[in-house]
């Protein structure tokens, strides 16, 4: 039996315990500290010291949050901490290909859960040269619109107008990297349940709701509009 692997396996279980131990305390402390953005934190020794752990467990924590983008190193004043990217490192890891058919489907449904829930901010955001546009989009369609499940261009060009009317700048983000894997999901075959076009409302009765509807009627009318996706889930 080779002890000495052994020994290793157990010292770095230990220490990547104590740096997990130290990276979680350390944001304890920020939040103590009142620490807001662009605020210089402690020098690695004093953190040490307040924390009871090494300066090499304090170094690989402060790694971590570095990578994670909570903070920084600027020149002649030290570690700062840094409003992070939210999305960044999602945007980096979100390869379809990659994902299990479950974590594919949950986005797959939080794309569309999104979307029906957006009635709020789209009215209350949207102007009439907003709707003059969408109307411009959606000026081609057919008319069996509900024939097309996914059209990869349109739903860029529409559903990526709505976003940009809803004002919210981390929702248009999301936007763009679910489109991808709800396009991926739809051609994958995880989704193998035949359909019947009980319910659909086109891009373009979407748009007709936001000249004459009501927040409430948008998300009924987007509920709608994905009919032939819920089908495909449930």
């Amino acid at each position: 039996m080779n002890y000495d692997l052994i020994h290793e396996n157990l010292v770095g279980q230990e220490s990547g315990s104590l740096v997990d131990k130290a990276e979680t305390d350390l944001l304890h402390f920020f939040r103590e500290q009142q620490f807001k953005t662009g605020d210089v934190i402690p020098k690695e020794v004093e953190l040490a010291v307040q924390l009871g752990v090494s300066r090499t467990v304090i170094r690989e924590a402060l790694l971590r949050l570095r990578m994670r983008g909570m903070i920084d190193t600027k020149k002649k004043r030290g570690t700062v901490i840094t409003n992070p990217d939210l999305l960044g490192i999602l945007e980096k890891t979100l390869y379809p290909g990659i994902l299990d058919d479950e974590t594919l489907r949950d986005i797959f449904e939080l794309r569309m859960v999104m979307e029906i829930g957006m009635g709020d901010l789209l009215f209350e955001r949207i102007q009439q040269a907003d709707i003059d546009e969408l109307y411009a989009i959606v000026a081609n369609e057919p008319n069996n619109a509900e024939a097309t499940l996914f059209d990869p261009e349109q739903e860029v060009r529409f559903h990526g107008k709505l976003y940009d009317i809803a004002g919210n700048n981390t929702l248009r983000r999301f936007q763009r990297m679910l489109l991808p894997t709800f396009q991926y999901v739809h051609e994958s075959g995880i989704l193998k349940k035949p359909i019947q076009h009980k319910k659909f409302v086109s891009h373009r009765g979407l748009v007709d709701v936001l000249q004459h509807g009501n927040p409430e009627t948008f998300r009924n009318a987007m509920r709608n509009h994905f009919e032939n996706h819920f089908q495909r889930l449930f």
